[in-house]
């Protein structure tokens, strides 16, 4: 079964009440048409300009580091390979605002919110990617959370197509509401013994056309079905989480990225500047995700 209810870029920029029930009941949402076509156009181009690489190896600041055997090339630090074609990515009107609203410390004195990994996907044939996650891991940094009327959530994973995604193209599965259960899946294992989301009941798939974005809490049960189809499918995964949040395997940024980034973007890329013996600057708290330094 497909996602019943998507929200449309073109007419909202930012989440609705509406919205914010299906998140909270289903754990995602789609936005359809998040991107242009121009957009996508300029994005596949940045994806034939990657070099091949081999496992560990680098483009520009971004390193290839696949997450099983299965799942393809993934090019993590994606925002640092050196193509500023992926910078309209970091703070996207269609969706950055939901990732203030459901993962940004929204109403606190570090409201904002932080890309914590980048990654740009390319599967084939043959390749998945296992289920994983769930409610019932209690994970803070994945967590959903939701309190004194606010989203508190850890996490939230978007998932941008560069390709049509259909039947056989592998799409990323969801099961609806996992990210409150209680219980593990009983029938599935450990994320070590590589599962596959195919056959798993009540998991849906979610079908895409280029320039679709899927919205999801990480605490939500998910993976990427086998792809039976020729061809490349092309998913751009970023995860967003609170401006105290860290990279999840180190990655630094260079400082020719943040150097060409507009303001809001590098803020997002770089809550707080590093601080060094000897700085005559005062650092702050985040009052604002819109904060910027002198």
């Amino acid at each position: 079964m497909n996602v019943t209810r998507t929200t449309d870029a073109a007419t909202r920029p930012g989440p609705t009440p509406l919205d914010d029930y299906e998140f909270d009941l289903r754990g995602f949402v789609v936005i359809r048409g998040a991107l242009s076509p121009d957009e996508v156009a300029a994005l596949n181009d940045a994806y034939d300009r990657f070099p091949q690489l081999a496992n560990g190896e680098w483009y520009g600041n971004a390193q290839r580091r696949d997450y099983t055997a299965d799942t393809g090339f993934e090019l993590h630090n994606v925002l640092d390979c050196g193509d500023p074609a992926f910078d309209v990515l970091i703070d996207h009107p269609s969706w950055v605002h939901h990732a203030r609203h459901w993962a940004g410390e929204e109403g606190t004195y570090v409201q904002g919110v932080m890309i914590d990994e980048a990654v740009a996907t390319i599967r084939e044939a043959g390749g998945h990617h296992p289920v994983h996650s769930g409610g019932h891991d209690a994970s803070i940094r994945t967590q959903f959370g939701y309190r004194n009327g606010r989203f508190r959530c850890g996490q939230l994973n978007v998932l941008v197509t560069l390709r049509d995604i259909g039947p056989g193209d592998g799409p990323t599965m969801i099961v609806p509401g996992s990210h409150k259960q209680n219980l593990s899946h009983p029938l599935i294992g450990d994320y070590a013994r590589g599962d596959r989301m195919d056959e798993l009941p009540w998991a849906e798939p979610v079908h895409a056309k280029a320039g679709d974005a899927l919205l999801f809490v990480d605490a939500c049960l998910h993976g990427g079905s086998s792809r039976t189809n020729a061809g490349e499918r092309r998913v751009i995964i970023l995860r967003y989480g609170p401006p105290w949040s860290r990279p999840r395997f180190g990655y630094t940024l260079s400082d020719e990225l943040l150097a060409r980034l507009t303001p809001e973007r590098r803020t997002i890329m770089q809550p707080m500047p590093p601080h060094e013996q000897g700085s005559t600057r005062v650092p702050r708290d985040l009052h604002s995700e819109y904060r910027t330094e002198p």
